[in-house]
């Protein structure tokens, strides 16, 4: 079985890594732990440092559980709710975890919703985490 498990470094996603952790665990699945950058002129090297200490961190919480996964930072010019579905079907993914903030209505139309967009647009099941 193959879990994408999106992390950004938000409170939700660290809960998120612990659900990821105890479910891959449980059906011996490998994690691929990704997180999207846009990329151009958005992703500069603070950003970038900043996402690969996130993948590392996480990578390493797994393994340490005796989870095999890979780290995947994906700058691709697509919206990170866009990449992360993309990679999901890429991998055959079975499952994609990923924390969810609560945002207004307003601030969903003005910034999108990464959470919503792999919710309604993945082709396999998504395990959201608040």
């Amino acid at each position: 079985m193959n879990i994408v498990f999106a992390v950004d470094g938000s409170d939700s996603s660290k809960r998120a890594l612990g659900v990821t952790q105890k479910f891959a665990k449980e059906i011996n699945a490998k994690v691929h732990i990704v997180t999207s950058l846009i990329g151009g002129h958005t992703s500069k090297s603070v950003a970038i440092d900043e996402a690969e200490n996130r993948l590392e961190f996480a990578k390493k919480t797994l393994e340490a559980e005796g989870i095999i996964c890979e780290k995947h930072l994906l700058v691709r010019g697509l919206e990170p709710g866009e990449d992360i579905v993309s990679f999901a079907n890429d991998v055959h993914a079975d499952f994609i975890v990923v924390g969810i903030v609560k945002t207004s209505r307003v601030e969903k139309v003005i910034f999108g919703s990464t959470a919503q967009h792999v919710i309604l647009e993945a082709s396999c099941p998504v395990i959201t985490v608040k």
